[in-house]
């Protein structure tokens, strides 16, 4: 049975289906991808920069068709999905101007032990990616941008519900100029993700998902010694402290937990509010709550569109439900919404007790959640008191003291005064149960490649 089927989350209705990959084409797209990194290497980081910024320019001209087919595929806004397009194409840009740099030869200063000495960087090899479908391109932009100028060939295995945008990639890859077979769609089975990360061509695995998927694409690499980046969510706070600007606070709130319809790792999940300006930033936020327009995603006027499937709508219903049901008050939504599609109310909810689900787990969907801090210690200790590391946002008007709370925060990235946002030239990744190494800027640069050290102990400086 074919299970890489795309629905419309706005009506539920099915719009394609695309055939799961054979065990031939696992095995000759696993003989192609080895034999492609011969061609890409021989491009050198020139060729390869000048294919990522062809790259780019495609994903600009094409960036209406591109959002179009994400918000029939997985429900985002047309006007977020358009931009996620552009921003790929920032993304692809950057790392075809700046990222030569990043990887050019590094000559020791004054090497121990006399001589000379260099540090070249180079590829390791095929990867394969894993990706989610809340960010078709952008996710993959992270993956595939950096890896590809380095030289590594990549295999992407996108998620099941995004097979239309997961082959365009594809096509733009190859219309780019690089080489056949350079970059990859596979429509690969969970068995065949398996085979690939126990196959010695394959030299590395990135994943963006799930802890359950994490923890089993983690055990697969560690059996098979290959390196794993793991992006598993967050649970971000987002701490509001009394000396804030409570009006441009709950605009970024609302603008960091109610984009793409909450479905974002980085989506500011725990609200954390002291105590002394607790009521008028919950009256404020409830305000820019009533202003969301929800409904087809490819109505420009619509900010919240569907979730991406009626599984994802069950969960969140069933974690609202039950901080209802433990004393939690809903204050605004808390129901699905009529009709064909996956839709759900932007919701609000304060007094969460300890006992509920959404006190715990991430929730994956438009559902703001606010919390009351005594002071700036406690909204710091609520802030880590959470299995996920992934950002966060500190608001204050004092930069310093912003700065002091944000260095307290046991995260991989925080925001001051300002919800979460992609730094394209600096390192996405988490802590705790949020993941393990970095994406983006020169660290994501350094995850699958090799750092050699070539040394000439003898008087002989090479020229």
């Amino acid at each position: 049975m074919t299970r890489y089927v795309s629905l419309n989350p706005a009506t539920g209705q099915e719009r394609a289906r695309f055939p799961e990959a054979t065990q031939a084409q696992i095995d000759e797209t696993l003989v192609r991808s080895a034999a492609s990194r011969t061609a890409l290497l021989d491009m050198g980081v020139a060729g390869r920069a000048a294919a990522l910024m062809r790259v780019a320019a495609m994903y600009r001209d094409r960036s209406q068709e591109l959002g179009e087919l994400i918000a029939l595929e997985m429900g985002k806004p047309i006007g977020q999905a358009v931009w996620e397009a552009e921003h790929c194409a920032d993304i692809y840009s950057y790392y075809a101007s700046e990222g030569p740099s990043y990887i050019a030869d590094e000559p020791m200063q004054r090497p121990y032990g006399g001589g000379s000495g260099v540090i070249r960087t180079e590829a390791i090899g095929p990867l394969l990616g894993i990706m989610p479908w809340n960010f078709p391109y952008y996710q993959v932009a992270r993956f595939a941008g950096p890896n590809l100028l380095i030289g590594n060939p990549i295999l992407l295995k996108h998620s099941l519900i995004c097979g239309g945008s997961a082959a365009v990639m594809e096509e733009i890859f190859q219309a780019a100029g690089f080489p056949e077979f350079a970059y990859q769609n596979l429509y690969a089975t969970h068995d065949q993700v398996g085979q690939m990360i126990h196959d010695e061509r394959v030299r590395g695995i990135s994943l963006t998902g799930s802890e359950r998927a994490g923890a089993r694409v983690a055990a697969q690499a560690g059996q098979a010694l290959k390196k794993v980046v793991l992006e598993l969510g967050g649970s971000d706070a987002f701490v509001v402290l009394e000396d804030a600007d409570v009006t441009a606070a709950a605009a970024a709130a609302a603008r960091g937990r109610f984009g793409n319809a909450g479905q974002s790792c980085t989506s500011s999940k725990r609200i954390i509010v002291v105590d002394e300006i607790y009521d008028a930033f919950v009256a404020a936020l409830e305000g820019e709550i009533r202003e969301l327009q929800v409904g087809d995603p490819l109505d420009p006027a619509n900010g919240v569109g569907p979730l991406s499937s009626a599984s994802a709508r069950a969960e969140i219903a069933e974690q609202v439900s039950d901080a209802r049901e433990r004393g939690a008050h809903v204050r605004i939504g808390g129901e699905e919404l009529p009709g064909g599609g996956f839709f759900y109310a932007p919701t609000l909810i304060t007094d969460v007790p300890e006992d509920a689900r959404i006190f715990r787990e991430e929730v994956f969907g438009p559902v703001a959640v606010v919390y009351r801090a005594q002071s700036e210690a406690d909204a710091i200790r609520r802030a880590n008191d959470s299995d996920f590391g992934l950002g966060g946002s500190v608001f204050s008007t004092d930069a310093v003291r912003a700065h002091r709370v944000a260095e307290q925060l046991e995260t991989g990235m925080v925001w001051i005064n300002s919800e979460p946002a992609s730094a394209i030239d600096g390192p996405f990744g988490g802590v705790k149960r949020s993941g393990t190494g970095r994406e983006l800027g020169r660290f994501g640069l350094a995850e699958f490649s090799v750092k050699k050290l070539i040394r000439n102990l003898s008087d002989f400086s090479p020229a």
